[in-house]
């Protein structure tokens, strides 16, 4: 009979355990919400009409959609557009559209929408911050209700991915206007409500949105980051703010951690018009020297992947051509010699305010040491970046992320603050523009990432990281950031 009691007793007290934990799994069964954390808030939610990244990181296919759109190895794919034909010369693209799609407010998506929307972006009016995006276009015509035409007066080999940009989402004549504050789009979430200063919801608008609904809440600094993940108040960050805590999250079992690549190239950018830096054997030379791994570590906690050229890891035209100049300490002393620099010289690194960039230069003077080039660190806010490094070619060396998408054309300007001409690359980036074959744009892409790797034209570190975390069961969140966005339409929970 005690035994019979004590046993009863034992299972009387598992009871409340076990109600608990079949709670806890039939909510994880039934959960269809989520909450990400956000840096920063977006000043408005039209990204037509602004350039903050924090616009496109709230609605980026998941309340607007574009002809094409960008996946995140950035590739490009069909979105609004379901397939497309590229005339011989490369001058006019026709467009086939969806059917039956209609925008949040009920009108339907048609042809005309796309006139409107292209016309808009590209007309003297047009306040959106990627004009040049649509600068080879010359008309848009709508053939039919779910066909469209545009036609250029250029060719654009860049186009199918231009008009993936979040600049390039289609929007109707009825709403364009009230798209700051009451957003209208195609996607399959729209806006429920924006507290702001707080956070935007956004809520199922159709069967393709595999949650009810999506919380981005505003939370600027990092160790409240920490503690709203820690509290499980927040699901996920896409964007961590705090690279030095990401150890104690991956010792967590309750979390993911999962480092990708934005398209922050991070370089050591080099005046190659100022002596001596304009000889090629002294670039080389700091190139033997560069030890990426120790900068990564140094500057950000061991997060990132090395590069040997200005092109992307996640993207699938890169090359791996970090082997280009390894680390050979006596080659670049050899080189430095021949250039006729045997006891090394004297330079400055002027650095703005990122971490990487502060705790970065401090790294790369170290190694530059080693070969006799003693380097005088020169602090700047981004103000005076802008004005001495970038607008007014005031610098031997610099560090600096360039976080534009696919933005190795840069190297192909007449005039750019690294000062780089090289008629090869030029002739690459202007074969380029006339192609539109996936595959041979991968290729000419190489060849471009080769030139440049072997000029040495300035110091490349690494791709600056994007650093995920987020709770056990979430699947579906973007690993890379091609472009500037969370991108939740394919998120759900096991």
């Amino acid at each position: 009979m005690k035994k019979r009691i004590a046993l009863a007793l034992a299972v009387t007290a598992m009871l409340p355990a076990l109600v608990t934990t079949q709670a806890q799994t039939a909510q994880a069964q039934t959960k269809d919400t989520l909450v990400i954390g956000m840096t920063l808030e977006p000043p408005h939610l039209d990204p037509t009409a602004g350039a903050a990244a924090a616009i496109d990181e709230v609605v980026y296919a998941n309340l607007f959609e574009g002809l094409t759109r960008i996946d995140e190895n950035g590739a490009v794919l069909p979105q609004l557009a379901t397939s497309w034909e590229i005339s011989e010369d490369g001058l006019t693209y026709t467009f086939n559209l969806k059917s039956g799609v209609k925008f949040h407010d009920g009108t339907d998506f048609t042809a005309d929408d796309v006139v409107f929307s292209l016309d808009r972006a590209r007309g003297e009016d047009s306040v959106n911050a990627q004009k040049q995006l649509f600068a080879a276009i010359d008309t848009v015509e709508a053939v039919d209700p779910t066909t469209a035409k545009i036609t250029l007066s250029r060719p654009e080999g860049q186009l199918l991915f231009n008009l993936g940009w979040g600049d390039a989402v289609m929007v109707a004549p009825e709403s364009a206007e009230g798209n700051k504050a009451t957003p209208i789009g195609t996607g399959p979430f729209k806006l429920g409500q924006w507290a702001q200063g707080d956070r935007v919801e956004l809520v199922a608008n159709d069967d393709r949105a595999k949650l009810s609904k999506v919380t981005f809440k505003f939370i600027a600094d990092a160790s409240a980051q920490m503690a709203a993940m820690m509290a499980e108040d927040v699901d996920a960050f896409a964007n961590f703010g705090a690279p030095e805590t990401v150890a104690q999250f991956q010792a967590d079992s309750r979390f993911e951690v999962v480092v990708g690549n934005t398209e922050g190239e991070t370089i050591l950018s080099t005046n190659n018009t100022r002596p001596p830096f304009d000889d090629i054997r002294v670039r080389q030379a700091i190139a033997h020297t560069l030890d990426r791994q120790e900068f990564i570590d140094g500057a950000y906690f061991g997060l990132g992947t090395p590069i040997g050229s200005h092109f992307a890891p996640h993207h699938p035209a890169y090359v791996d051509l970090t082997g280009t100049y390894p680390l050979d300490l006596d080659k670049a002393k050899a080189l430095l010699a021949e250039a006729g620099f045997p006891d090394g010289f004297k330079a400055t690194l002027k650095l703005p305010p990122p971490p990487y960039a502060r705790r970065g230069g401090e790294v790369i003077a170290a190694q530059l040491a080693r070969v006799g080039i003693e380097l005088e660190i020169i602090p700047v806010e981004w103000a005076q970046w802008l004005e001495q490094v970038f607008r007014g070619d005031d610098f031997d060396l610099t560090i600096v992320s360039h976080t534009e998408p696919q933005d190795i054309g840069i190297y192909a300007r007449d005039k750019y603050y690294f000062n780089y001409q090289s008629a090869d690359l030029v002739a690459v980036m202007d074969e380029l523009a006339v192609t539109a074959d996936p595959a041979a744009r991968n290729a000419l892409l190489g060849r471009a990432q080769r030139i440049l790797a072997e000029d040495a034209v300035n110091g490349y570190i690494f791709q600056l990281p994007k650093i995920g975390i987020w709770r056990q069961g979430l699947t579906g969140m973007w690993r890379n950031s091609p472009v500037q966005a969370n991108d939740v339409t394919g998120v759900s929970w096991q």
